[in-house]
């Protein structure tokens, strides 16, 4: 079975930074696509970003301009970098894998998911 280890949040100033990590086992990941989504308690989960196995890159338009992901195959990791971090940031923040980049952005794919990371953006 995949398990998926994120870190990396913690609380940040308005304007600050953050990267975040996700560590996948029980799966090379270097052929599938990951993608980072977060969720706030009461609303539905929500895609952030994505990275196709070739490393081409999807962004939700709430993050485009401030967030980087990348991956690391040979650590079988994925990271999410955001700046300028917004009060509307506030998060827990997951990853997943799927085949393709389409499927790793949409929330509605995934029946397993790690415990997430929280990231709280506040002064």
């Amino acid at each position: 079975q995949v398990q998926l280890v994120e870190s990396g949040g913690g609380l940040v100033q308005p304007g600050g930074s953050r990267r975040l990590s996700c560590e996948i086992a029980g799966r090379t990941v270097s052929t599938y696509a990951m993608g980072w989504f977060r969720q706030v308690p009461g609303q539905e989960r929500e895609s952030v970003a994505a990275i196709s196995w070739a490393g081409a890159t999807y962004y939700s338009d709430s993050v485009k301009g401030r967030a980087t992901v990348s991956r690391d195959n040979a650590k079988n990791s994925v990271y999410l970098q955001m700046n300028n971090l917004k009060p509307e940031d506030t998060a827990v923040y997951y990853c997943n894998i799927a085949g393709n980049i389409a499927l790793a952005k949409n929330p509605q794919n995934f029946d397993y998911w790690g415990q997430g990371t929280q990231i709280t953006v506040s002064s």
